[in-house]
């Protein structure tokens, strides 16, 4: 557009002011006619996020009437830019949002970028962390949150083992294969990222998914949010995000090869041999058992704030039915 209007001025000047203009042409007509909106990752770029880059890619926000821009979370934080209309859509968590809303910021889950809790405590083999009761003894490396020692316990007490003969420390942004090297036992991964670099690292690992355990811990991470403002005043636009999100994970679900090569072209600095392995290993995962990609239900909110309820994590307790829509999926 900037190229247009300086040409623009230029024939001005060489026709001598003639007054006559070039009409735009039909791809900058469209160009203007789309709607802007931005949508912010969680974290750095990875196979979670396949979709949202799939459908930039494919044409699928064009086709729904969308120039949208993905960006970064920064220090905000992603649920503070949605809550805040400074970004339309973001990428979020079931937990995140349940505990925003409890403090009254209104944010609302409208897609599951995957069905199922594919996280869990990993481990180096050589360890011996082969069962919840083996963390006795052990350093955990998180991020300091009171939900992870929760956690920890809720899986401990299936087996009867005690929580605080567990060593818990904060590892920051430590790289997992580093830490475990050098500071501590376990930590918390998504398996569809480090779980599958350390098969491509050959490194064994040990892995206790909290869904082996616990039926409440099967919650919806990642999830697709916007903010109730949005919903209400642009609930149209809201539709067609969705739209067009929803045939990028199924394209990646499909095609996760041509996914994951557009995800590499997207952000060159990912390791392309890792970024196919995990997209090979998340596509079947991303609807898995649902009716359609992105569906969510009533129980796994309700059975999810429960256990946080019962864990003391939460203040009060949250009307699911307004934490998370399906209404903005398509059909």
């Amino acid at each position: 557009m900037k190229k247009w209007i300086v040409g623009l001025i230029m024939m001005g000047v060489l026709a001598g002011c003639s007054g006559q203009e070039e009409a735009p042409s039909d791809s900058e007509d469209k160009e203007q006619s789309l709607e802007k909106v931005s949508v912010v990752l969680d974290w750095t770029p990875n196979t979670n996020h396949t979709g949202l880059y799939a459908a930039q890619n494919q044409g699928f926000f064009e086709e729904e009437g969308l120039d949208v821009e993905i960006i970064l979370p920064g220090e905000s934080g992603t649920d503070q830019l949605v809550a805040s209309g400074k970004s339309e859509f973001g990428v979020s968590y079931q937990e995140a949002i349940t505990e925003a809303r409890v403090q009254d910021v209104p944010i609302v889950s409208i897609g599951a970028v995957i069905q199922h809790n594919t996280s869990g405590f990993a481990s180096p083999a050589e360890k011996n962390i082969e069962s919840p009761k083996d963390f006795e003894g052990k350093t955990y490396g998180g991020w300091g949150a009171p939900l992870e020692k929760a956690v920890i316990a809720s899986l401990m007490d299936t087996e009867g083992a005690d929580v605080e003969k567990v060593d818990i420390v904060n590892m920051g942004d430590t790289d997992f294969f580093t830490a475990v090297q050098r500071d501590i036992d376990f930590a918390w991964i998504y398996y569809a990222w480090t779980g599958v670099e350390a098969e491509l690292r050959g490194e064994d690992l040990n892995m206790i998914y909290l869904t082996d355990y616990s039926d409440k811990l099967d919650y919806y991470t990642p999830v697709i949010s916007t903010s109730e403002k949005m919903i209400e005043e642009n609930p149209e636009t809201v539709r067609a995000f969705m739209a067009a999100v929803t045939k990028g994970y199924e394209f990646a679900i499909e095609e996760p090869e041509k996914a994951a090569d557009i995800l590499i072209e997207a952000v060159p600095d990912l390791d392309p041999e890792l970024v196919k392995e995990s997209q090979k290993w998340l596509a079947p995962r991303y609807q898995d058992d649902a009716a359609r990609w992105g569906e969510q239900k009533a129980e796994v909110w309700q059975n999810y704030m429960d256990w946080m309820l019962d864990k003391d994590l939460l203040e009060k307790e949250i009307d699911v039915k307004q934490a998370f829509t399906n209404e903005f999926l398509p059909e």
